[in-house]
């Protein structure tokens, strides 16, 4: 039998009132998505378009001290900028600071420039990373999220894809997300930089995001939360009250479900009789639930009789289901006791 102890948490319910056109609510760690509305809904995004530009720089750049000199692409950028040079050279981390929080435009140019030949080079790598993520509903056309002559579309659902992606992936990402104020120094002149991501001030769980903007995409917002070890991300567009809205969303989602661990690799027992060694799991489970749906939590252990195994082989799993539905399957493993020899005189 495997035995598993779980401990129930009231919560208190509070209506969802949603001002976007689309949004959604997902754990950052499972990936459920604990709230949804038109998430699927093909919309221009804006500047949380500069999310996946900073992605794909992360990952395609060895050395973030690296320095990059804007050229003439930056003389050809408007709205929100870091008011660069040409000429003028800047860190490839300087630059995804500027991206991040002060959402330039001509950052983003100079980033795509700096990790590829051309913008349009590096537009495919951001096109390419949507397909591994399986962001089906969304192509890119620009690295900024101007949207005056190119355009770049996706849904709420397909952001938070990547949203969960690169805060569990990167911790640079997260740092930058995080960081209210920043200040450098170019070849030329120097930068303070505040966030003009308000939520990260406004509401006291809010870890990080990124903002966005254009008169035909609306307001556009990914944001990042944590509150008693479970992190969210939500996605809003074309959200009038976006900063408003993100933290009401999240006020619904933290009261309504908690993290809970499901399995625990450190106390981990099977009792069983035809393995005589030891049987373990190599991870800790943990999923979001709301208290009702604890109650409906199953965990079915299942065995497989191997004749001649090895240490570490894989001889059975664990079932997590919540009613008829799969939540996570677990290899178990098996580590075998040394035998000892006997010796006869």
């Amino acid at each position: 039998m495997f035995f598993l102890i779980l401990f129930l948490i009231p919560f208190n319910c509070y209506a969802i009132s949603d001002s976007a056109r689309s949004s959604i609510v997902m754990d950052i760690e499972s990936g459920r998505v604990l709230y949804q509305n038109n998430a699927n809904e093909k919309r221009l995004i804006a500047s949380i378009t500069k999310v996946m530009t900073a992605t794909v720089a992360l990952e395609n750049t060895k050395d973030l001290n690296k320095k990059v000199k804007a050229g003439e692409e930056v003389l050809k950028m408007y709205g929100t900028s870091i008011y660069m040079e040409k000429g003028e050279t800047l860190t490839m981390k300087d630059l995804l600071y500027g991206l991040m929080l002060r959402s330039g435009n001509d950052a983003a140019v100079v980033i795509a420039n700096g990790v590829s030949k051309n913008e349009k080079d590096f537009v495919k790598l951001m096109n390419q990373k949507a397909q591994k993520l399986q962001m089906t509903n969304t192509t890119f056309k620009n690295c900024h999220g101007l949207d005056e002559e190119t355009k770049n579309y996706s849904t709420a659902y397909d952001m938070a894809l990547l949203s969960r992606y690169i805060y569990n992936k990167d911790s640079t990402y997260r740092k930058i997300i995080n960081t209210y104020k920043y200040t450098t120094q170019s070849n030329n002149k120097s930068y303070l930089w505040y966030n003009r991501n308000t939520l990260l001030k406004q509401y006291k769980y809010c870890i990080g995001g990124k903002t966005g903007y254009t008169p035909s995409a609306g307001k556009t917002l990914i944001s990042v939360a944590k509150k008693n070890n479970l992190i969210l991300t939500a996605v809003s567009i074309k959200d009038a009250d976006h900063y408003e809205n993100h933290e009401q969303l999240y006020e619904s989602i933290f009261n309504k479900y908690k993290r809970y661990q499901l399995l625990d690799k450190k106390h981990f027992s099977v009792d069983e009789e035809y393995y005589k060694d030891d049987l373990y799991i190599k991870d800790d489970f943990y999923y979001p639930l709301t208290s009702s749906e604890l109650k409906k939590v199953k965990t079915i252990v299942k065995i497989t009789k191997l004749k001649n195994y090895k240490d570490n082989d894989v001889v059975g799993e664990v079932n997590i289901k919540l009613e008829d539905q799969l939540l996570k399957k677990v290899p178990i493993y098996v580590y075998k006791k040394e035998k000892k020899k006997r010796f006869f005189f």
